[in-house]
């Protein structure tokens, strides 16, 4: 006796599209491939119309009275759906959380290059967390750490606006930023 084949809970059950023989209505309304409609139609003439033609009968709306189906190319109209569903994806931007670190003893080369790369980070459309880090007995300067947080939201507000203020959380300052939705003009600065 041959095993049982074994079903994985992990894998996704792939529902098989109602297509030609699949199909099991009696009647259908059926369109053709150029959009005009055929009428209601018993079942076995649409398969033949649809080989004839050498398509496929592709079940459309099952929930109309009688079921609507078109004929057409499967093949085709599958690779169409999924290049559809790869273009969305691909449109489709997940913004992420960026992080920028730093000291609040930072030199004037290492903060521009903090400020680019933040930059970089907004344009691209993602949030960027700036961190102060405190080590040892520098905690005590956390005012240093919140001006220089500010002063790094206000060289970055043309790009961004602050999400969150600087605000301490353990042994770091943090403080958010998110991209700017609309430019900022003269008028807003002043």
């Amino acid at each position: 006796m041959p095993p049982r084949p074994r079903f994985d809970n992990r894998s996704p059950v792939r529902e098989l599209p109602n297509i030609n023989e699949r199909i099991k209505y009696p009647q259908l309304r059926v369109v053709d491939s150029d959009g005009n409609q055929l009428g209601v139609i018993d079942r076995s003439k649409a398969l033949e119309i649809a080989s004839q033609r050498g398509l496929d009968l592709v079940l459309v709306s099952e929930k109309a009275n009688p079921p609507v189906c078109r004929i057409m190319d499967y093949g085709k109209y599958k690779f169409e759906q999924e290049k559809k569903a790869k273009e969305a994806r691909k449109k489709s931007h997940q913004t992420e959380v960026k992080e920028v670190k730093m000291r609040y003893k930072i030199d004037k080369h290492d903060y521009d290059v903090r400020i680019g790369q933040a930059t970089k980070f907004l344009k691209s459309g993602d949030k960027v967390k700036c961190t102060v880090i405190f080590r040892g007995r520098e905690i005590q300067h956390s005012n240093l750490a919140e001006t220089l947080l500010l002063k790094m939201a206000h060289d970055l507000e043309e790009q961004s606006e602050v999400q969150q203020k600087p605000k301490r959380e353990g042994r770091n300052m943090i403080m958010f930023l998110s991209p700017r939705k609309t430019p900022l003009t003269k008028k807003d600065e002043g």
